[in-house]
């Protein structure tokens, strides 16, 4: 089963490149972050069309997740607990072929010291709560998406330059090795814990051109979902593409 998660960064903006991608690559479940589209105007045909069963948690013109699944699949969830009032599309859940997928838009959290530092620790914590709640079902457990998150030194270029970034925080990394620390394995990592590897190039100060990147897309798996992992790898061609997101996708292959 190949399995793929990737911040799109407006379906709108790259629907050509995303149809022409999926019709090359034809993985499995697709994983999708800022989608920044209502579920309403999510052009549903377009993926419909390549064989997709598509599942939406959207939001006008910021956020929102999709989950696509090439046979039908279970929602089971749109909303991460923990919070009633918290109404950003962040997160989605279904279950596909005995496999349970949980799709996350992490916040950003800048500038450190506001509401917005202080609302990534808290939807982190939720997050946590979650999944070490979810380990006890002894599922195989997929959660992928956009973490917001460098968690080791060789996942930035230039570790001095993150210092002061919500992304690299102490209190950030501890929160996303918590999960590790449960049990979770870092899909890429786990086959490769040495090389720098990045998932996300700024537009500006020319960061695709000198390859001034982070590592903050991944997938983490339970142990039972670890057992069938086959690889893993970071497919960075698109970033050259034209109208490119500043992500780029991260591959599982599971048994």
């Amino acid at each position: 089963m190949k399995i793929v998660t990737f911040n799109v960064n407006g379906v709108r903006a790259r629907i050509d490149t995303l149809i022409g991608w999926l019709k090359n690559t034809n993985p499995e479940v697709v994983a999708l972050q800022e989608i920044k589209i209502q579920d309403t105007d999510f052009p549903l045909s377009s993926f419909e069309n390549l064989g997709y069963h598509c599942y939406l948690n959207g939001q006008k013109s910021f956020n929102g997740v999709a989950i696509l699944t090439k046979e039908k699949a279970k929602l089971s969830r749109k909303i991460l607990p923990g919070n009633n009032e918290d109404e950003q599309a962040r997160f989605i859940e279904v279950y596909y072929k005995k496999k349970r997928f949980i799709c996350i838009y992490l916040p950003n959290g800048n500038p450190k010291g506001t509401e917005k530092f202080l609302y990534k620790l808290e939807w982190m914590d939720r997050l946590n709560d979650y999944c070490y709640q979810a380990l006890k079902s002894e599922e195989e457990i997929i959660v992928l998406g956009d973490f917001n998150v460098i968690p080791q030194y060789n996942d930035c270029k230039y570790p001095a330059q993150w210092e002061e970034d919500a992304l690299f925080a102490p209190e950030i990394r501890a929160k996303f090795n918590y999960l590790l620390n449960l049990g979770y394995l870092d899909a890429i990592r786990i086959l490769d814990d040495a090389n720098s590897m990045f998932t996300q190039w700024d537009y500006r100060d020319q960061a695709w051109k000198e390859n001034n990147g982070v590592r903050i897309d991944h997938i983490l798996l339970s142990p039972s979902a670890a057992d069938k992992l086959e690889d893993s790898w970071i497919e960075t061609s698109l970033r050259d593409r034209n109208k490119p997101s500043d992500h780029v996708p991260v591959w599982a292959l599971l048994k």
